[in-house]
């Protein structure tokens, strides 16, 4: 069935209502939708009719949904809304719903009536009709229950034979021997010291007329030593702050003057482009060998004592 749509003319624009199923036939207990739709202006007010639970005769509400609201594509001052309702019935036969009625500025807007068949379900009486069957029993035993969760039991299994197995193996693995660390003894710095001048040596730069290396490198390894056995600032430091700085340290004045004498012999080749004879760059090495020997320090071991006493008394 057609619908048919109801017009009001209001404020110069018009306002039109209508109402239509989603299906005009049903089965009995079968549900379909009413819409019920209003097309009108951005600004003009119309009011929904408040459905209760019955439309008419048998027609009930089972539920009222969201409102859907729709702009005019040709016309922003146009707007559509639908209203649904889902509705059903309980009983056959044919139901008129008759005008639904908006309200609106201009007065009560009506729709177009509307007709709802509800048919019977056909039922074959040529067929005998049965008693309902009895719940059957049945039975659920421990294999059918192995058989459905066979899986999770497998998975059991598996996990405690992992345990023993860590068990075991924790039990009968050796016994770790114990880690002995040996300690290396620290190389002493005089003998660092005394190797690197030794090596320099051996390089023979000033007999390739590296004259200006060779004394840099040996100045180097004094500096290097000064510093680590008087804790004092030499490498980046001139040769009179580093005498200034050794006044206090316990030197004896031929050895201070050893160290004076290989370093100004150093500082004139580097600055002045002093021309050392060979004797002088062998004196050099011979002094730096010399000031580190006199200078280095002695560890004193200390005694033995047997049984708590240091002089041999019992």
């Amino acid at each position: 069935m057609l619908s048919a749509c109801a017009s009001l003319s209001a404020n110069a624009q018009s306002i039109q209502v209508e109402a239509k199923l989603q299906d005009y036939t049903i089965k009995i207990g079968d549900q379909t939708k009413l819409f019920l739709v209003v097309h009108k202006g951005v600004n003009q007010q119309v009011n929904f009719p408040k459905l209760t639970d019955t439309i008419t005769g048998k027609v009930l509400v089972v539920s009222a949904n969201k409102a859907d609201t729709v702009f005019d594509q040709n016309d922003r001052t146009k707007v559509t809304i639908t209203q649904s309702y889902t509705i059903t019935s309980f009983d056959a036969g044919a139901y008129t719903m008759p005008p639904f009625e908006f309200g609106s500025t201009s007065g009560v807007i009506k729709t177009n009536e509307l007709s709802l068949q509800v048919q019977t379900v056909k039922v074959d009486t040529t067929k005998s009709i049965y008693d309902i069957k009895q719940p059957l029993i049945v039975t659920y035993g421990f294999f059918d229950w192995l058989r459905d969760n066979w899986i999770l039991v497998l998975l059991g299994f598996v996990v405690i034979g992992l345990i023993i197995g860590l068990i075991y193996y924790l039990w009968k693995r050796p016994k770790g021997q114990p880690i002995i660390q040996i300690t290396k003894p620290s190389v002493p710095i005089h003998t660092i010291a005394i190797n690197k001048l030794q090596e320099l040596r051996g390089k023979k730069l000033w007999q390739q007329d590296e004259v200006k290396q060779y004394h840099s490198e040996l100045t180097d390894i004094i500096r290097e030593y000064l510093e680590k056995r008087y804790h004092i600032m030499a490498q980046e430091t001139t040769t009179d702050e580093i005498l200034w700085a050794l006044k206090q340290q316990d030197i004896t004045d031929e050895y201070r003057n050893i160290l004076q004498r290989l370093l100004v012999m150093a500082d004139l080749v580097k600055f002045a482009k002093e021309k050392p004879t060979p004797a002088d760059n062998e004196r050099s090495m011979d002094d730096a060998i010399e000031f580190v020997l006199k200078t280095q320090v002695i560890d004193t071991p200390k005694p033995i004592t047997d049984g708590g006493s240091t002089d041999g008394s019992v």
